[in-house]
């Protein structure tokens, strides 16, 4: 049954923390370029895209019922879960929706917005941004609401280069410019997300702890990699070289849950891209997933994701909201 010889749990699944980060990406759904004069205020609805600012000037950002943070030239933040937020001017000025602005298309999901009063302004890229992983992997779980840009700079010598290159496209205002920085925006949030697993997020416990161990993260790259696979906690103990007993004992206490618990999760999750992004019928991925029936897999989907799979077969893949005006 564990005849890993391939890749699956070879040297692919023994650094799997590093193959993950070099597939990591995120596609730009839509961007928009602000040049606002003070005093203005933006409020930005909770989506599900990532949401990213890269900021020429100054600015005042407040993510839900948090402070108001104060933002400088050539900082840029990453919401990686796109969490309800507000960028103005200064504390405390009105919020009115993106779209109270004069907004103007440049091109496909490209955008101009310009207003605000008659002070200092203020020159804003932003971005939404949909990684290549389902929302609820644990990576993009455990990220912090907000990832700033200067606290990553001295652990990754290229972000300060990407920023240059960002605030001469953004002042330049040349054409193709917007494509030009919606490529950088993509770049510079995946070396943000490198940055911070790589430094800045812990190494005690939870899941970069586990994936980080020689044990533990050939265990997880096996069932992430290879999801499909008839795992049992005997067998993956052996591709940890423990004894079941130990094993379990040891993946609970590091990852927070038990493997079987942990398994499933990745499966089901497995399942709802394979539903929405690949249109895969229920009874199909049921089938790949091992399950004897549709029912039982639906129960155990509905279980871990809260809903049952038809919801997400029986619609559209979900888009992320865009800039354009009459959408949030």
């Amino acid at each position: 049954m564990l005849d890993h010889s391939s890749k699956t749990s070879s040297s692919a699944s023994e650094d799997f923390l590093s193959e993950l980060l070099r597939g990591l990406r995120l596609d730009g759904v839509d961007y928009v370029r602000c040049e606002l004069t003070a005093p203005w205020g933006i409020s930005f609805p909770a989506q599900e895209a990532a949401r990213f600012h890269f900021i020429c000037g100054d600015c005042w950002l407040r993510v839900a019922d948090g402070d108001w943070i104060e933002l400088k030239r050539g900082d840029a933040v990453l919401l990686p879960r796109g969490g309800a937020h507000a960028l103005a001017s200064a504390p405390g000025e009105k919020l009115s929706p993106l779209e109270a602005y004069s907004v103007e298309e440049v091109c496909h999901c490209v955008y101009d917005v310009c207003g605000g009063g008659r002070g200092k302004t203020t020159i804003l890229f932003c971005g939404s941004l949909r990684f290549n992983m389902d929302a609820m992997h644990p990576l993009l779980r455990m990220m912090p609401d907000v990832m700033r840009i200067d606290a990553l700079t001295a652990s990754e010598p290229a972000i300060p280069h990407m920023l240059d290159a960002m605030a001469r496209e953004v002042g330049a205002s040349r054409v193709g410019s917007g494509g030009v920085l919606a490529r950088l925006a993509d770049v510079l949030a995946a070396l943000i997300i490198r940055s911070w697993v790589e430094h800045g997020c812990g190494n005690t416990n939870g899941w970069v702890a586990a994936v980080r161990h020689p044990g533990l993260g050939r265990v997880i790259a096996a069932m992430h990699l290879d999801p499909e696979k008839t795992w049992t906690v005997d067998s993956l103990a052996k591709l940890m070289g423990a004894s079941r007993s130990g094993f379990a004992q040891q993946f609970a206490a590091v990852v927070g849950e038990t493997p079987a618990r942990y398994l499933t999760q990745v499966r089901m999750h497995q399942a709802r891209q394979w539903l929405t992004r690949d249109r895969m019928r229920i009874s199909v991925v049921a089938r790949r997933l091992g399950y004897d029936s549709e029912a039982s897999f639906s129960r155990a989907f509905k279980r871990v994701i809260g809903l049952p799979p038809s919801h997400y077969r029986g619609s559209e893949p979900p888009e992320a909201p865009t800039f354009a005006v009459g959408e949030g």
